[in-house]
């Protein structure tokens, strides 16, 4: 197939593009590179001996993006990545979140409309849960308010995707619903490195033992979890990514809409994410406990026992796994 990318050139983006080339596939990326450098579009080629068409243009540009369906012309999916994605950030600029996540995601269905793309792969998040009721979650377990307005826009572009499909019944939506993506390329080349402090929490690990910063920051050791720190189900990205490529699969059966969570199916804490990158690298973590971030649940993990069923997916990769492939790119290749 020739796929679509939007934020191609980011975390999760960059991983998937590679997953595609293995499996065949055609990518073709957009993106503004607001969180990302133009430096990924080398590291790709570099890992998978192919360079990716690659536009530089803001999903929230209706004629910009409008040139980019005119001029690769029939494609077959759209793997929507594009978006801002800080929790904690959503929550001290909630109006900004809104407008670009809402607004691009508005204009590429209209694009995908107007040129006849009938198949969609949507970038969302376990964070449309909200408040766990009960762990692990499930795909039927109900999808009322985040905790947070980054969360609440994946709420309702998932919600704009479903009303899209059921007045077209010939579009097909597949929501991926990921939980906690760590880890990084095992040629230490495509990983997660964000424009100035980091706000997820592997970066931030990887940046203090690297010296580039002094401290992790724990936010919050009184949740009611065994030992008090949030827990999370952390995935590997290149799992992550190949989740992505099997549900091209299934968008290829004409499905309509179908929903999956994308996790290891088990909790890991924040102290014992930063015993397992100690165990993996050998380099003692220095932290302090803050209080905790607004926005943050004490626990969230998955059952994706669906995405097995219906797709043949599952994660294969450990935490210790993603630590060491995080360290690797951090001192190998991110920015300096």
């Amino acid at each position: 197939m020739k796929v679509l990318v939007t934020g191609g050139l980011g975390f999760i983006g960059s991983e998937t593009v590679i997953a595609l080339y293995k499996n065949g596939h055609e990518p073709v990326i957009v993106d503004n590179l607001s969180n990302s450098k133009i430096e990924v579009l080398d590291n790709i080629e570099k890992v998978s001996g192919k360079r990716p068409t690659f536009y530089k243009v803001d999903c929230c540009d209706y004629e910009g993006f409008k040139k980019v369906f005119e001029k690769e012309g029939k494609m077959d999916a759209v793997i929507h990545f594009a978006g801002l994605k800080a929790v904690g950030e959503s929550t001290k600029k909630p109006v900004e979140y809104y407008t670009n996540n809402l607004l691009s995601s508005l204009v590429l269905v209209r694009l995908m409309k107007e040129f006849g793309m009938k198949n969609i792969i949507f970038s969302s998040s376990a964070t449309v849960y909200g408040v766990p009721e009960r762990v692990p979650l499930v795909e039927t377990d109900p999808v009322g308010h985040a905790t947070n307005p980054y969360g609440e826009t994946k709420i309702m572009i998932e919600r704009i995707l479903q009303d899209a499909a059921k007045a077209d019944s010939s579009l097909n939506v597949c929501l991926l619903r990921y939980f906690n993506p760590i880890g990084a390329d095992p040629s230490g080349l495509l990983g997660e490195d964000p424009n100035g402090i980091p706000n997820n929490i592997m970066p931030y690990i990887s940046q203090v033992a690297a010296g580039k910063l002094k401290t992790l920051h724990v936010f919050g050791n009184d949740y009611p979890t065994p030992d008090g720190t949030g827990v999370r189900d952390y995935i590997h990205v290149v799992d992550l990514a190949e989740g992505h490529v099997a549900a091209l699969k299934k968008l290829a059966t004409n499905p309509g809409v179908v929903i999956y969570n994308l996790g290891t199916g088990k909790g890991t804490s924040v102290f014992e994410l930063i015993a397992a990158f100690e165990k993996a690298t050998g380099i003692k973590i220095p932290y302090v406990i803050d209080p905790r971030r607004p926005g943050d649940v004490a626990e969230n993990y998955a059952n994706a026992d669906k995405a097995f069923e219906e797709l043949g997916w599952k994660a294969k990769l450990n935490v210790e796994d993603a630590c060491r492939d995080s360290y690797r790119f951090q001192t190998t290749t991110a920015s300096k």
